[in-house]
């Protein structure tokens, strides 16, 4: 394979990764969605499932480990 074939592979590779997300993905994320059928992820803390479904992105966390989390980010300062 030659030099650019291979630099083009990786910018390719690179634009997919660098893409920015939806601007309504990050609020999605956060929104219960009941009719969600399917394995639940498990909280990346405690290993406690979690009301969101395995394929959501990013680290999930039960709802009182996002408690939590919440309170030590308010009161550092």
């Amino acid at each position: 394979m030659s030099d650019s074939a291979t630099n083009e592979a990786a910018a390719s590779a690179n634009a997919a990764v660098c893409e920015p997300a939806p601007t309504d993905s990050a609020e999605a994320a956060l929104r219960e969605d009941p009719a969600a059928t399917g394995p639940r992820a498990d909280c990346v803390l405690c290993g406690e499932p979690t009301v969101l479904p395995a394929d959501q992105p990013g680290s999930t966390l039960c709802p009182t480990c996002a408690w939590q989390q919440a309170q030590r980010i308010a009161c550092s300062g």
